[in-house]
């Protein structure tokens, strides 16, 4: 098996056994392994190596006879940094302990709002809301996230009339009202959940811990519909964000290919 790795919102790293499971899997390991890792959160689970959904997928790989043998690459921008190739395991976890150094960003503090321009080869906003929750950890509570991206005139080519019905919440939004959603796609309801980011739902009452703006080609109308607020990308201009970040702004070109954190130690780390 050969393929990159780098950090993933679903499972802590791509690569290694997950092009077996879910890569070639059918739709129920597909929909268990995200909706599992929806339910850690994506702001939680991304950038580990070590987490509950990789001990799933490796356990079922462990159940495919054939001998399995891993060509793990590690890219940054469009420099090859690192090629392991060995065991599934050994391979895999070298891979990943190399893009935790290159492919994670720390940060002092948390931004107010943080711009997201998401390149052309994110088409729709199932790809490109990478820009949301990669920056995610990085948001101060009560900030926001603006996905700016205006190429994208859809939510998603596959699945946007499920995410039309459900709409983008919180977790909890979906957990204490389960006999509600338990029939849609958890794999759906887990991509709605990495958009709009942790929070709380108490009392009926959905509470995101920041705010998430689409600046795209999907109509207002629409980003209402789904939950998500609605800026005009002709009114942004990108460049002046650039330089404010004592002010509390960020602006990241090509989002959704780096992992932001903020470092251990400081405020909301």
């Amino acid at each position: 098996m050969c393929g990159p790795v780098f950090p993933h919102e679903v499972i802590g790293f791509s690569g290694g056994n997950k092009y077996f499971f879910p890569g070639i899997a059918g739709p129920e390991i597909i929909n268990i392994t995200h909706w599992l890792g929806a339910l850690m959160t994506s702001m939680a689970i991304m950038g580990r190596v070590d987490t509950p959904v990789r001990q799933v997928v490796d356990r079922a790989a462990s159940s495919i006879p054939t001998p399995r043998f891993c060509i793990s690459l590690v890219m940054h921008g469009d420099s090859l940094h690192g090629l392991y190739v060995g065991s599934m395991q050994g391979a895999w976890r070298a891979a990943a302990e190399l893009s935790a150094k290159l492919d994670i960003v720390y940060v002092d503090q948390p931004f107010q709002r943080v711009l997201s321009i998401v390149p052309p080869m994110y088409d729709d906003l199932w790809t490109g809301a990478k820009g949301m929750y990669k920056m995610e950890a990085v948001v101060a509570d009560g900030g926001e996230v603006i996905v700016y991206a205006p190429h994208i005139a859809e939510i998603s080519y596959t699945h946007g009339k499920v995410i039309e019905q459900v709409g983008y919440h919180v977790r909890d939004y979906f957990v204490k009202q389960w006999d509600q959603f338990k029939h849609f796609p958890w794999g759906v309801l887990a991509h709605s959940t990495h958009l709009r980011g942790v929070g709380t739902f108490e009392n009926g009452v959905e509470q995101p811990r920041i705010r998430v703006a689409l600046a795209t080609g999907i109509p207002p109308q629409v980003c209402e519909k789904v939950g998500l607020g609605y800026l005009d990308p002709d009114t942004i201009g990108p460049e002046e964000w650039q330089g404010r970040q004592e002010e509390g702004l960020l602006v990241v070109p090509r989002a959704g290919e780096l992992l932001y954190r903020v470092k251990a130690g400081s405020p909301r780390a």
